[in-house]
């Protein structure tokens, strides 16, 4: 059974990063629950990204941490 909570003083910039993301998936803040993926499934999207070194996996790590 779902439990709501509240959070405070959470930064600017986490809750800014939340609202585009509920808005990537269109739904409302309250709306983003992400799903669990399972071990194959994030194995199955890494391999999706056709990384080839670990410099482009760390470039995308950093453009993320970025936005």
């Amino acid at each position: 059974m779902p439990t709501n909570i509240s959070l405070k003083n959470v930064p600017d910039r986490l809750i800014l990063r939340l609202r585009q993301r509920a808005a990537k998936h269109h739904r409302s803040l309250q709306g983003e629950d992400p799903a669990r993926l399972t071990p194959s499934q994030i194995l199955s999207q890494v391999r999706q990204l056709g990384l080839k070194t670990p410099r482009e996996a760390v470039s995308i790590i950093r453009r993320d941490r970025n936005t």
